[in-house]
């Protein structure tokens, strides 16, 4: 038997372009007892389910479990310790600035204008004292007289 009729309805049904008759004819297809075997994977879903019927004490049961005294164990908080992972966070954005504030000092005097940085260093230069020193030779050791230096 050709079955083509029905792989073009499960192919409109897959695209969700199906009519409600078209799927009850899949539905009532499916429940056959004699389906070919490359269309048995699809009978569960369309096959008429055997719903289990609910007792009357369905509802008796559902409340029973809804009305349980239920157990919540609550716990108290600090402020402190709900505030910990801001103080944290607050800690290591300051680490972090502080060693790249340090990190940067080595750093600042090379990015100097070099004539500034040669006027600083002859600055340096004019400012050293220098002072002769006489050396006289005692024997086996040499002994080394500063001369009074005068303070302005």
């Amino acid at each position: 038997m050709d079955y083509k009729y029905i792989e073009q309805l499960l192919e409109r049904y897959w695209q969700c372009e199906t009519t409600l008759e078209e799927e009850g004819i899949l539905r009532t297809f499916f429940g056959q007892k004699d389906i070919p075997a490359e269309l048995r994977p699809y009978q569960a879903l369309f096959a008429p389910q055997q719903d289990e019927v609910l007792g009357d004490d369905f509802d008796e049961k559902m409340l029973a479990m809804v009305e349980e005294p239920v157990s919540v164990k609550a716990k108290s908080i600090q402020l402190t310790q709900r505030l910990m992972p801001l103080f944290r966070a607050a800690a290591i954005v300051a680490i972090i600035l502080t060693l790249g504030n340090a990190a940067q000092a080595p750093w600042d005097k090379s990015w100097q204008d070099p004539r500034q940085t040669l006027a600083d260093t002859e600055q340096i230069v004019d400012s050293t004292v220098v002072v002769p020193v006489q050396a006289e030779y005692l024997g086996d050791s040499i002994k080394t007289v500063a001369p009074a230096v005068k303070k302005y």
